[in-house]
């Protein structure tokens, strides 16, 4: 029998911690993504495993995001070959980018899983369909992003108007696009 497709699963980075150890919610967002990944695999057995990708470029001389979470993985025992990192990517809109490209490259044509927090993940639903893939949302970790009830509310107004914003540079990008190939 031939084997499908390997699922994508961007997962979408966080903050690397000055001592270069993953952030709360870095650890939170790829447990959620293995989990999820291990379930597609179990279920899907004609299938090859899930195509993980860590994404998130590095910063103020510590690893990359994507560097961080791809070692958990490994540590986990999630095979080299099932890992493919993104470390040019400073934020969600160009994590959707770059991970289109990256894609396309591979010659995906399938759905892609995403994997975050699930105060962001809204966000990145929307930014990667609009990117033009039928996106399938990883259940995001059960624990909320921010322990303190005022950090969680600063991290969901920052979506309210970071979702417009992202949306509309995409749209205005792939515009762009489209008009230069004219």
């Amino acid at each position: 029998m031939p084997r499908s497709p390997r699922l994508p699963i961007v997962i979408f980075g966080a903050r690397v911690r000055p001592d270069a150890t993953p952030s709360r919610t870095l650890r939170h967002r790829l447990k959620a993504a293995a989990a999820f990944a291990r379930k597609a695999a179990a279920f899907a057995r004609k299938c090859e495993n899930p195509l993980l990708i860590p994404t998130g470029a590095a910063r103020d001389g510590l690893p990359s995001e994507a560097r961080v979470m791809a070692d958990l993985l490994l540590a986990g025992g999630v095979a080299p070959s099932d890992i493919v990192m993104e470390e040019t990517a400073r934020d969600t809109l160009d994590s959707i980018r770059a991970c289109s490209r990256l894609l396309r490259d591979r010659g995906h044509v399938g759905p892609v899983a995403i994997a975050t927090s699930a105060y962001h993940l809204p966000r990145c639903m929307v930014l990667m369909f609009l990117a033009g893939w039928k996106v399938i949302p990883v259940p995001p970790p059960p624990h909320p992003a921010a322990r303190s009830l005022p950090r969680r509310w600063f991290w969901r107004l920052r979506e309210v108007a970071a979702l417009p914003w992202d949306a509309l540079l995409m749209v205005a990008r792939r515009g762009h696009h489209r008009a230069s190939r004219d």
